[in-house]
């Protein structure tokens, strides 16, 4: 279904009052829950599921599979790999100490963040409450349970820092003991705390 906003398939399932913003794409059996929004440019793939008020930045692309649960923001230009889980659930339970089922009344949503330009790899997990820092890279697989810095390359589980990435997505290289390259870009930055990258102006 064409719309002035955006673009939806006929199988998905988009609520009435989800925004899909100009040029952005609902693509097969994806699920956009009440009040959310797609930003402009961006693509939800095959089966995904945004969940009730999730707020998408423009040109973001959500792949196949992933689910984004409520109360999960993404800034612009944030890419969600296939079967990606972001969770909204520090004390998971189906019921209650006391046995009762547990109704939405009886646990709060927490949220991951995800700021400008952060990839989350393919069938990782990030276990929210947690920010992941601005064009941060999270490998394939991984189990994220701790906020992550700008600029970080982060794998395994749980997630661990291993290097760091540029604004291209590639490992930056070391060019002394606090400044680092871009391959691609040649782009500059300069680690001016443990755990801190910031980018140098040209």
């Amino acid at each position: 279904m064409a719309t002035p906003e955006g673009y939806t398939h006929p199988t998905a399932d988009v609520a009435e009052n989800a925004s899909i913003e100009s040029g952005a794409k609902v693509w097969h059996y994806a699920q956009v829950r009440e009040n959310a929004v797609i930003g402009a440019n961006s693509i939800v793939g095959r089966g995904a599921y945004v969940g009730t008020g999730v707020q998408v930045g423009e040109n973001c692309k959500i792949q196949n599979y992933a689910l984004v649960y409520e109360p999960a923001k993404l800034a612009k230009g944030v890419f969600i790999g296939p079967a990606v889980v972001l969770t909204n659930d520090h004390f998971p339970r189906a019921i209650n100490a006391d046995g009762s089922q547990k109704s939405a009344a009886d646990w709060k949503p927490v949220g991951v963040e995800i700021l400008e330009g952060a990839s989350i790899g393919a069938n990782s997990t990030c276990i929210a409450p947690i920010v992941i820092g601005r064009w941060a890279l999270v490998g394939a697989g991984s189990v994220v349970v701790k906020d992550v810095p700008d600029f970080a390359l982060v794998v395994g589980s749980p997630a661990k820092r291993i290097g760091w990435v540029g604004t291209a997505g590639h490992p930056l290289r070391s060019v002394d003991n606090n400044e680092w390259i871009c391959p691609v870009t040649h782009a500059r930055y300069r680690e001016v705390e443990p755990n801190k990258l910031v980018e140098i102006e040209a």
